[in-house]
This record gives C-alpha cells, structure tokens and sequence, in this order.
C-alpha cells in the first residue's frame, strides 16, 4: 500500500477517500493455485490482470502506477512474504486516493493497494446451480463500461445477485439494456447448442473475461470446439443443451436451472464437465501446453 508492505490489520484509507465516497477506483480479481505435489503456487495470468488493469485505469483518468512486470514482480514478492501454501485470491485496487467532497474524474491523486487471502470457492463448481434472468439490466457502454472494472459499477452486481439470491436462486443472469443475455452477476456465459459453443460477444455490455478466453483457448485446443461469440437471446438459454458461468472467482460453475426450467437433462453436461477438468489440470500446472498462463511464485 503506497508502495510498501504493511500487515492487512494496518491497510486503512480515510473516510474522506474519493475512491470510497464515489466508487471511482478499478481493481482485478486474481487467483493463485497451489500444487501440493509441486510444492509450488501458481499466479493465474498475472499479465493478463495488469493489462486490463492499466485498460480500465486509462478510462477513469488514471496513470499507470507501475510497468506490468513491476506490477507482477510486486505481486509474487508479496505471495512469498505470506508464505501461502493453498489457493490464493488477489485483489489489486487502483484508486482516486484524494479526500474531497465532489464527484468528477480529473485532478485527482491515486494510490494502488494490493492484498492477498487464502479463498476457496466463490460460488458452487461441484454441482449445478440455479439462476434467475433478473430485472436489473447491465450497465451499458454509454452509462458505466462494462469492459473496465470500476468499482462504483458493482452495485449493478449487487443488485443483480441479491435480487436472485432473496428469490431463492444461487445466481443471476443479467440482460441488456435492449433484452438480450449479458453475462452473471459477475461472471461470464457460455452456452452449448447442438454442439457449438456460444458466448455473448463483447458489444453485449460484457466485461472481456481473462477466464473466458481461457475457456475459449481450451475449447479450441483440447476440445476442436470452436466459440461462436453472438448476441443471445433470453429464451435461447432455456432450449441451450448446456449453460455454465465463469470468472476468476466463478472459475467454471455449470448452470443447470434457469428460472425454473431444466437446462438440457438437468445434470452438469458433458462439455462443461470436461472443460472444467482441463481448467483446473491447467491452472495447477499440470498440463505444460498451458504453462504460459502461469508464474510460479516459489
């Protein structure tokens, strides 16, 4: 935090924090894996995160804090300095570190934090969820971008989640402004029809997912399943063989109800089993075609 390392007890902001007041900061969620045969922790496209990190930076008006490799470098010191050995979550936050009343995006001061926890599962991946196309719409390109992660946009989230979950249901599915499928509450979608794997493209108010290309590069790679990205209609996940979330903190969840009808037989389906397999065999560094996607931090 202001390029030292502190104890997590001693990370504070004031509560004049204009990043605090206004949302106006961006972050990236980013995972660590640990192999316990390897005895090594594996940070999961750390290069990746920094650039779109830096991305959403140079649409709030933010300079770069630090080079990416001085930002990944940064990173695995401070995995070392924790000594983890289990799966790791890492959150990076940019933020207008000025303490003022008044909301713009100019002349202001900012300042990164970047924390490290132990995290497990952020939603169910062993078994089906359920999801609700909820009421909530996603932020448009022309309100908040969706492709930049800026904090103040997840209430958009919250609403999202909380309408879904106070429903009953494990998870949201949010629409377009104009009514067509967007993504999670903070996750992408992918679905399976006959045999073709599809995605909302990235003109549907949807964040351009790390995971979701990983899933893409996998499909192709391992599977010969090539991704078509397209707009979706709601209706279309009903009659989809196949429905499944993903994100850094989602990693894959399979979708097997959505407002409540059965998707395909109502069981994890064979293509959102496998690639779960590949995903995870990959990010723990046991497939070496995918070791690009990886730093090793001991």
């Amino acid at each position: 935090m202001s390029g030292s390392f502190v104890p997590l007890a001693e990370a504070r902001i004031g509560v004049m924090t204009h990043g605090f007041l206004y949302g106006t900061a961006t972050f990236e969620g980013i995972r660590a894996y640990w192999n316990e045969d390897q005895g090594q922790l594996y940070g999961l496209k750390l290069r990746e995160h920094y650039t779109r990190l830096l991305d959403s930076a140079k649409v709030l008006l933010m300079e770069p804090p630090m080079a990416i490799d001085e930002l990944i470098a940064m990173t695995v010191d401070l995995l070392r300095r924790n000594a983890f050995r289990q799966d790791t979550y890492i959150r990076p936050t940019l933020y207008k570190s000025t303490e003022a009343i008044g909301v713009r995006l100019h002349n202001l001061e900012q300042d990164l934090v970047v924390f490290a926890v132990p995290f497990g599962e952020y939603i169910a991946i062993d078994r089906g969820i359920s999801a609700q196309t909820v009421s909530w719409r996603r932020n448009s390109d022309l309100s908040i971008p969706a492709r930049a992660k800026i904090v103040g946009a997840y209430a958009n989230s919250a609403f999202s989640k909380s309408e879904a979950q106070l429903n009953g249901y494990d998870e949201a599915i949010v629409l377009t402004l104009d009514g067509h499928v967007s993504e999670g509450s903070a996750e992408n979608l992918f679905m399976v029809r006959r045999g073709k794997l599809i995605t909302p493209g990235i003109s549907d108010d949807i964040l351009e997912g790390i995971t979701r290309a990983a899933v893409m590069e996998l499909a192709l790679g391992e599977l010969g399943l090539e991704t078509v990205s397209r707009t979706v209609d709601r209706s279309e996940l009903y009659i989809a063989d196949e429905v499944f979330l993903c994100g850094t903190g989602a990693q894959i969840s399979p979708v097997t109800s959505i407002d409540h009808r059965q998707v395909g037989d109502g069981r994890v389906g064979p293509i959102t089993e496998r690639l779960t397999e590949l995903y995870f065999s990959a990010v723990r560094g046991r497939l070496p075609a995918y070791s690009h996607w990886l730093t090793p931090v001991y």
